[in-house]
C-alpha cells in the first residue's frame, strides 16, 4: 500500500485528496474525521494549471463480478495500478437505468429511466459528458449507448461517436451522424475507433473523455473466432446453483428452471467473449504509454449490471441477489495518487462514476447527484437497489427494491409496474419481503423473514430498516 505524500508548504498532504484514498483506501470504510475533513479542504490540485486529467470510462455489458479470469490484463492495469472495489454495485441491474445512472450520477427514480425502454426519458442536461463537453473535453463515445435509443439520433454532448445497434458481427451503427454497417467483430471496431480517437490527442491538446462500451458480455455471447473454442477454467457452481429449497423465496425464483449446466455454458460464452475486451483494454493502455498520457487518465472500468449462473435457478440480470447487482469495479489514476494497487471496502455503485469525474475535474454539478465522490472519504452505510417490472405480463420478477449493506440485504417486493416510457402504475403493496444475513449467509440460503414472528422481525431490524428504506425510495 502507498503511503501518504509529503506536506504541502500549507501542512497539507501535498497530492491532496486522491493521494489519502491511494494510502487509505482499504480501510476507508472506517476513515476518522480528522482524516476526512482533511479530504474535505484538500484542493484538486490536478485539475489546476491546465493539467485536468483524461477521462476513459469503461462499461461492460452485464459483465458478472466473478470474471477476471478472462480479462487479466485489465486486472494488472487498472486494478493492479489503482484500486479495485470489493463492494462495487450497480442500482439498477438492467443495461437502460444502470448506464443513466452511470451518466447523471442519479437513481432511476430521479432520472426517470426505469427501464430499456425509457431511454428518451433521461435528461441530458444532467450527464457528465454535458458536464465535460462544456468544460473543454474532447468527447467520443465508442459502442454500445442507450436500449431503444433509435440509432440515427446522435448521441448528445459528444463531439465524436461510433454508436452500437447491438451485435457482435457486421453490425450498425451511427458513425458520425452516418448510419452504415460495419463488418467485422464489434469489439475490435470499438477498440480501434478508440485508439483513432485517441491519436489526437497528439495534436490536439485539449483533455478528452473517451467512454469505451463493448456489448460483450451480453448474450448471445458470440466470441470472436480466435476465442470460439478456448478452454476456460471448470466451475462447479456456488451453494446457490442450484438451491434445493426455495420455499421460502419469491413465487417467480420458485417457478426457476434453469440448472448448473445452464450457468455453465452461459459462463464459459460470457468469459469468452470478454478475452476480446481484454485485448481492446490492453490496447487502450498501450496506445496511452505511446502518447505519454497514462499517468494523468482517470480511468475508470465497471460492468453496467451482473449476471446469475442459474443461481435460485435464475439465469438472468433484474432480480435482488448479490450476482445481478454486484459488478466488477475498477479506478485507477496514478497522476491524482491512485496507481498504487490497493483494495477499497466501501459499498460503491455506478452512481459514484460521475461525481468522481467531475470532482477529479474541479466541476461542481449544477443538476442533483445522488452518488458521491470515490476520490473523499465518504463511506456509505447501505445502497438503494431497485427495479421495476415493465408491463403486467406473469411470470418474472415483481417490482421491487432492496437495502443493500455489506452485512445485510433487506428486500421489498411490490404491486407496481412500468409502460414502454417509464410511468408508474399500481398500489404499491408490499407482496413479498426478503432478509438475508450476507455475513453469515452470503449466498442468500436463507430467507430470514420466512414464516418469521413479529418479535423476530424486531430482532433483525426490520422495521427500522423497511422505514429507511421508504425514505431512500422517496429521495
Amino acid at each position: 500500500m502507498s503511503e501518504i505524500g509529503d506536506s504541502g508548504p500549507n501542512g497539507n498532504s501535498a497530492i491532496g485528496r486522491r493521494g489519502f484514498l491511494a494510502g487509505a483506501a482499504a480501510v476507508a470504510a472506517t476513515a476518522a474525521a480528522p482524516a476526512a475533513l482533511q479530504l474535505a479542504a484538500a484542493a484538486p490540485a490536478a485539475a489546476a494549471g491546465g493539467t485536468r486529467p483524461n477521462i476513459l470510462l469503461i462499461v461492460t455489458d452485464d459483465q458478472p463480478k466473478q470474471t477476471e479470469w478472462a480479462t487479466p490484463q485489465t486486472v494488472d492495469w487498472i486494478a493492479g495500478h489503482g484500486v479495485r472495489f470489493t463492494h462495487g454495485h450497480v442500482t439498477t441491474p438492467l443495461c437502460a437505468p444502470s448506464r443513466s445512472s452511470v451518466f447523471s450520477g442519479r437513481y432511476a427514480h430521479n432520472h426517470g429511466v426505469r427501464n430499456n425502454g425509457a431511454s428518451h426519458s433521461l435528461d441530458q442536461h444532467t450527464t457528465v459528458q454535458r458536464y465535460l463537453r462544456e468544460a473543454g473535453y474532447r468527447t467520443g463515445l465508442f459502442g454500445k449507448y442507450l436500449n431503444s435509443w433509435t440509432l440515427a439520433d446522435n448521441p448528445p454532448h459528444f463531439e465524436e461517436w461510433a454508436l452500437l445497434q447491438p451485435a457482435y458481427n457486421d453490425a450498425s451503427w451511427n458513425v458520425n451522424g452516418t448510419v452504415q454497417t460495419l463488418p467485422g467483430y464489434t469489439t475490435n471496431i470499438v477498440k480501434n475507433r478508440t485508439l483513432a480517437f485517441l491519436d489526437k490527442a497528439a495534436t490536439d491538446s485539449r483533455p478528452w473523455f473517451a467512454y469505451v462500451t463493448p456489448y460483450a458480455s451480453h448474450a448471445p455471447n458470440v466470441p470472436a473466432p480466435k476465442y470460439e473454442d478456448t478452454v476456460v477454467p471448470p466451475w462447479n457452481g456456488r451453494p446457490s446453483v442450484p438451491e434445493a429449497d426455495r420455499s421460502d423465496k419469491p413465487g417467480y425464483i420458485q417457478s426457476a428452471t434453469a440448472t448448473l449446466a445452464d450457468g455453465q455454458a452461459v459462463r464459459t460464452k460470457q468469459l469468452r467473449t470478454l478475452l476480446s475486451v481484454d485485448d481492446a483494454v490492453q490496447a487502450i493502455h498501450d496506445k496511452l504509454v505511446a502518447l505519454g498520457q497514462l499517468d494523468n487518465t482517470l480511468v475508470i472500468y465497471l460492468g453496467d449490471n451482473g449476471f446469475t449462473w442459474a443461481d435460485h435457478g435464475w439465469l438472468k440480470k433484474s432480480v435482488p441477489y448479490s450476482p445481478a447487482h454486484e459488478v466488477p469495479f475498477y479506478l485507477s489514476w496514478p497522476a491524482g495518487g491512485l496507481g498504487a494497487g490497493t483494495t477499497d471496502h466501501r459499498v460503491v455503485a455506478n452512481i459514484d462514476v460521475a461525481p468522481t469525474i467531475l470532482d477529479a475535474v474541479g466541476i461542481t454539478p449544477d443538476t442533483p447527484q445522488d452518488g458521491h465522490s470515490l476520490l473523499t472519504a465518504y463511506s456509505r452505510s447501505h445502497l438503494l437497489v431497485e427495479w421495476w417490472k415493465q408491463g403486467t405480463a406473469a411470470g418474472g420478477p415483481p417490482t421491487w427494491s432492496s437495502y443493500v449493506a455489506a452485512d445485510k440485504q433487506y428486500t421489498e417486493y411490490y404491486a407496481l409496474h412500468t409502460d414502454a416510457n417509464g410511468t408508474v402504475s399500481g398500489t404499491g403493496e408490499v407482496k413479498f419481503r426478503e432478509y438475508y444475513d450476507l455475513a453469515a449467509d452470503p449466498y442468500q440460503l436463507t430467507n430470514l423473514l420466512y414464516q418469521a414472528t413479529p418479535q423476530q422481525e424486531q430482532a433483525l431490524g426490520v422495521p427500522a430498516l423497511a422505514a429507511q428504506l421508504a425514505t431512500d425510495r422517496a429521495a
